[in-house]
């Protein structure tokens, strides 16, 4: 008999599953077909908002895209919120992280919107604008969701005192 492989990992055995029956393999679909479906519902609907605020407040062709920064800094706001409301004040349902924080916020806030829009200003000769936008997004973004939950903690122990 040949030894395992080294790296080769061992699965628990169950004797009442059978691994040829797809429907009793772990991780089956039907396990996640409603975390697939939440995912894609809140995708659409923050993308259609971010899209909505793109018609609301389009920016110059060759200008600083401040649309763009502005969804993407609203929405780290909201992920910093979202995140410390769901591990220390309320036990959420299991698809409302997949629903709300991976659907909605990963559709409204983009790195291709904000990767493309950097490639239009150096297209258009405004490499130093890009260059800033560059630099510029991820620094506010991770500021915002660092100060927006740093925030809502202090809220949440000062009304639990």
């Amino acid at each position: 008999m040949k030894p395992p492989h080294p790296l080769a990992v061992s699965e628990p055995t169950d004797p009442d599953v059978d691994r040829g029956i797809p429907a009793q393999r772990p991780g089956a679909w039907r396990d996640q077909a409603p975390v697939v479906a939440v995912v894609a519902l809140g995708g659409a609907t923050g993308a259609a908002a971010r899209y909505g605020a793109a018609l609301c407040w389009p920016s110059q062709t060759g200008g600083f895209p401040w649309t763009t920064l502005v969804v993407n800094t609203a929405g780290c706001a909201v992920i910093g919120v979202f995140m410390v409301v769901i591990s220390d004040v309320w036990a959420a349902h299991r698809l409302v992280r997949p629903f709300f924080g991976t659907g909605v916020l990963g559709g409204f806030t983009t790195f291709s919107t904000y990767a493309v829009d950097v490639q239009q200003l150096v297209a258009a000769d405004r490499a130093r604008t890009g260059l800033a936008l560059l630099g510029l997004t991820p620094l506010v973004a991770l500021a915002t969701v660092w100060s927006a939950a740093w925030v809502t903690r202090r809220i949440v122990t000062w009304r639990q005192a």
